[in-house]
């Protein structure tokens, strides 16, 4: 795919700074009908069809929107709708779905069925009714909070540490610089970016500027909308260093440190360093109590300590990060 800039567009291209819910859970779904990311996903997959196995409101969820996310080269744009906020809340997005235009559901929906795939609730949604899309946004919320929710802070660390990066070529070597970060998958050669994508394709921005959105279950290569009519987005898979550990995973570290220990390392792990005031205050507890735990930690081999002037910084180890199971890089 070769993404077409003016000079306009340049000046509006954005990165969104965490992720999108829509676009996550859109993107899991496919991650759930291959076994594409044995190491990134496997862990993931498995809770989710342990879940699935004592039924109720989460698999209805998964079973109805893989009927509307077939693992193929389309999926509707409707689900994943761009708004004037990219503050990614899902309650924001949702709404935005639900008011997704009847002649675009109809034509979207209609799309799906074409590749063989029986649509949920085909013809009712695709005329919009008002009970069935009020079903669709229950079954979004219901499918992120069993399977997106908990591994959120994982998805989050890993593309705040994808957008630093990246700003800070921008800061170093400007928008060529920024848009170099992005080999192999995609190429600049001003002012075309070229895109690896499953099919040949021109998107012209005309002025529109680009959103940038970094995602956690996209894989290998970026993703848009067909329809080349909605706002131009350009979703892109982050690095996946380990496995997501899920919520489970947390309170068994818990277990292991205690709660204190174990949340100051999982805040000294998610930032290059960290001071010891800036731990104290993100956990809740006072500067004596996070530096006695602090020393429990830096003894048993999981954070590294050095002074800076008058300020000792913190950062874990690699023996801390493995603990963590790999999830801060």
């Amino acid at each position: 795919m070769r993404i077409h800039f003016t000079s306009r567009d340049l000046e509006c291209l954005r990165i969104a700074d965490r992720p999108d819910p829509l676009w996550e859970i859109i993107c899991s779904v496919c991650r759930l009908q291959t076994r594409e990311g044995p190491q990134a996903f496997d862990l993931w997959r498995r809770r989710v069809r342990d879940g699935l196995r004592r039924g109720g409101a989460p698999g209805r969820a998964v079973r109805a929107l893989g009927s509307l996310v077939p693992y193929a080269e389309y999926f509707p744009d409707f689900l994943t709708p761009s708004g004037e906020r990219q503050d990614h809340a899902l309650e924001d997005g949702i709404d935005r779905v639900l008011a997704t235009p009847r002649r675009q559901l109809r034509h979207e929906i209609e799309l799906v069925a074409a590749g063989g795939r029986t649509p949920f609730a085909g013809p009712a949604l695709a005329r919009g009714e008002r009970e069935v899309m009020m079903l669709l946004g229950g079954l979004l919320r219901v499918y992120h909070e069993a399977f997106v929710a908990p591994v959120w802070e994982a998805m989050e660390t890993a593309v705040r540490v994808d957008v630093s990066r990246r700003s800070q070529a921008l800061l170093t070597d400007g928008i060529a610089g920024l848009l170099n970060t992005f080999r192999p998958m995609a190429r600049w050669h001003s002012p075309v970016l070229e895109v690896d994508y499953p099919v040949d394709r021109d998107m012209y921005l005309e002025g529109r500027g680009l959103l940038l959105i970094p995602s956690y279950f996209c894989w290998r290569r970026p993703i848009t909308l067909v329809d080349r009519s909605l706002r131009p987005v350009l979703v892109y898979p982050v690095e996946k260093s380990a496995p997501l550990v899920s919520a489970a995973g947390q309170a068994e570290l818990s277990r292991l440190l205690g709660n204190t220990r174990a949340a100051l390392l999982q805040e000294a792990a998610a930032r290059a360093w960290g001071t010891t005031s800036q731990l104290a205050a993100k956990v809740g507890i006072s500067l004596p109590s996070a530096s006695q735990q602090l020393t429990v930690l830096r003894e048993s081999g999981l954070l590294s300590s050095h002074r800076d002037g008058k300020q000792v910084l913190h950062a874990a180890t690699p023996l801390g990060r493995r603990l963590l199971g790999g999830r801060f890089g």
